[in-house]
């Protein structure tokens, strides 16, 4: 049905309305009457499951409906009880509700939620920067949603807008290096110890995600360094087949993955992670000592699965978590007042043919020539061989060519076939050039390639070398204006419908001269300087790429045509071998085998003597062949005292 025809109206008095919101009203009413109406499902039976078993209802006891005796309450199984009676339903255990209800509440009691204690091994500032990164993620958020308050472009013009974009990404820059040093402390801790591996597979997942946020955010900007790390980037996402549907040239595309799609994700992994801390606790001291033996190794396995039995001190997790978060936005708001953030004016293709015109008149010659990288390239822009990437299998191939662009038609002729009309020779020239066999075309093209290579120019004005390159020179020449004016950065983006957000078609012209690569090298941003990491000026860019980008740099690698391909396969086995670290023997015995954690736990280790003998992961001693708690374990109080009688018994904090 195509109800985008033209509609019909009624009107009625003072109304005029269509007959599609007469249909809607319609329905709306006939919906509400229905669920007036129609009884609800098991009412009747919920009536004979609510009589006592006298069989008498509250009336028939003189009891007035809606009487004090006949008003249901909530009980804590989840059903409804009449005052003084049972369950009208029978078992509400069986419930949905009730079943989660009492699975959370077995998992995670408030007092694992918001605990009051702590295990006293906590005792390091290694433990703060988990708290840390949440005070910045959340300062984060903030200072995003003020950005969204005032456009996309406001930080761009408004000093006000520069502050809160500041405020960004200072943040931004301080939750990925709190988010970083958390990884690496928990790593030396071996914290997956205990049945915490889902623990850390959280953790390391919420790190990937936040390196995919942080990416797009920074293709979000529409400055300098936005257009370059799309256009280089690109290529690697183009190799794996998805360029198409995940266009990092796509300013409105990134944007939206920023601010909607990839924070819900966030925020799911790192709340999830969170709870599971909750749950399973933080990971017990490793032992100075290696558990020698499989019954050894056993018991030091359930210790560390077990709830801690050891000392324990006060901690208030509200004022920790407030402090955190003042802390960090103070520091943050420091940084932004006194630091900024950078914004390097992107480039346009009007800057670009006015400061550089003649390697703008020679990328055109090469557009119309078809020796663009663009025009070679490959899916998904077209069907040329030159940026297509195989290992075994071309996943650029198997994609296809979803977003079809033909450089010379795209880039020169259709922009000045909207210019003919007003200018006589671009029009004739137009003409002549299309009339004109493929062969000739290119001919001419490569005739002119070689004469602009000596262009001089008279004031503004451009002088090319006579060459029998046909209606070409009229062609550029038209080109070059239309460019300065501004008219061709517009066309480009008036080709897409709707906003205009989409710089895939000028930001793939610009790549193809030389301009655009010789500010980025200036700036250190191409690939030989590590420049994925990098940002303009002398602010920090983007440090937690360096794996990715490392494999660039390597002989062998950097320059095979198949390196952007290489570069994610390697990136991910690596990313693979992380998130299996808790799984994979030798891996796992890394922080066992080099004692960093000795650092972290050594005021824990010098007060509990020979590495916690006595006292948590050793608190658990082998007897006739099982394990059970030693008798020396105890609980402190939340004053520092252990508890009379407590012997044994899980800590609240654990």
């Amino acid at each position: 049905m195509n109800l985008n025809l033209p509609g019909t109206s009624v009107h009625w008095s003072i109304f005029e309305i269509s007959v599609a919101n007469l249909v809607l009203i319609a329905v709306m009413v006939v919906i509400f009457g229905a669920a007036l109406l129609i009884p609800f499902p098991g009412g009747h039976r919920r009536r004979h499951a609510a009589l006592p078993a006298n069989g008498k209802t509250d009336r028939d006891d003189g009891d007035e409906p809606g009487s004090e005796e006949s008003v249901p309450v909530s009980t804590p199984s989840g059903g409804d009880l009449p005052l003084g009676g049972q369950a009208a339903g029978g078992d509400d255990t069986r419930m949905w509700t009730a079943r989660i209800r009492n699975l959370g509440l077995r998992l995670l009691p408030p007092d694992k939620l918001l605990p009051d204690s702590q295990p006293a091994y906590v005792d390091s500032w290694i433990y703060v920067f988990g708290v840390a990164t949440l005070a910045a993620l959340a300062v984060a958020i903030v200072s995003g949603f003020a950005i969204a308050l005032g456009g996309v472009d406001w930080w761009h013009y408004d000093p006000v807008g520069h502050f809160f974009n500041s405020l960004h990404l200072w943040s931004v820059e301080l939750f990925m290096a709190f988010m970083v040093i958390h990884l690496w402390g928990k790593f030396w801790m071996a914290a997956w110890r205990g049945r915490r591996s889902l623990t850390w597979v959280t953790g390391v997942v919420a790190f990937l995600a936040s390196v995919v946020e942080c990416f797009t955010g920074y293709l979000s900007q529409q400055n300098f360094d936005s257009q370059w790390i799309a256009t280089n980037g690109k290529d690697g996402v183009n190799s794996t087949g998805l360029g198409s549907f995940f266009n990092l040239l796509n300013f409105g595309q990134m944007l939206l993955w920023h601010l909607v799609l990839v924070p819900l994700v966030l925020v799911a992994l790192v709340g999830a992670h969170v709870l599971l801390v909750r749950v399973r606790g933080v990971s017990h001291p490793l032992p100075v000592r290696r558990p020698r033996g499989r019954l050894q190794r056993r018991a030091a396995a359930a210790a560390e699965a077990a709830d801690w039995h050891g000392r324990s001190r006060r901690y208030d997790i509200v004022k920790e978590a407030t402090l955190a978060g003042m802390v960090v936005l103070v520091l943050v708001a420091v940084l932004a007042g006194v630091l900024s953030s950078p914004d390097v004016p992107p480039v346009t293709v009007r800057s670009w043919a006015t400061v550089a015109p003649a390697d703008f008149m020679a990328t055109t010659a090469q557009e119309l020539a078809g020796t663009s990288e663009t025009s070679r390239y490959g899916p998904p822009y077209n069907h040329g061989s030159a940026n297509v990437q195989r290992i075994g299998v071309s996943w650029q191939l198997l994609a296809g060519v979803r977003m079809p662009i033909r450089p010379a038609e795209t880039f020169v002729l259709s922009p000045l076939s909207k210019l003919s009309s007003a200018d006589a020779a671009v029009q004739h020239a137009l003409a002549t050039y299309r009339a004109a066999p493929h062969s000739t075309q290119v001919a001419w093209a490569n005739a002119y390639l070689q004469a602009v290579t000596k262009v001089t120019f008279h004031g503004s004005v451009p002088s090319v070398p006579k060459a029998d390159d046909g209606p070409v020179p009229v062609l550029v020449q038209g080109e070059l204006g239309l460019a300065r004016s501004g008219g061709l950065d517009a066309e480009l983006l008036a080709q897409q419908p709707f906003y205009g957000t989409n710089f895939t078609k000028p930001l793939l012209f610009l790549e193809d001269g030389n301009y655009f690569s010789s500010l980025a090298t200036s700036q250190h941003l191409v690939g030989s300087q590590w420049g994925v990491m990098n940002e303009t000026g002398s602010y920090p860019g983007q440090p937690w790429l360096w794996l990715y980008t490392l494999w660039y740099q390597l002989p062998g690698l950097r320059n095979s045509p198949n390196v952007d391909l290489i570069a994610i396969y390697l990136t991910g086995l690596a990313t693979i071998l992380l998130l299996a670290i808790p799984f994979i023997p030798g891996l796992r015995d890394i922080p066992r085998l080099i004692p960093v954690h000795r650092l972290v736990w050594r005021s824990w280790n010098r007060s509990s003597g020979s590495g916690g003998k006595g006292d948590g992961v050793a608190a658990f001693v082998i007897g006739e062949g099982s394990l059970r708690p030693s008798p020396s374990a105890s609980v402190r109080g939340v004053d520092g005292g252990s508890l009379p009688g407590e012997e044994g018994r899980s800590d609240p904090g654990s």
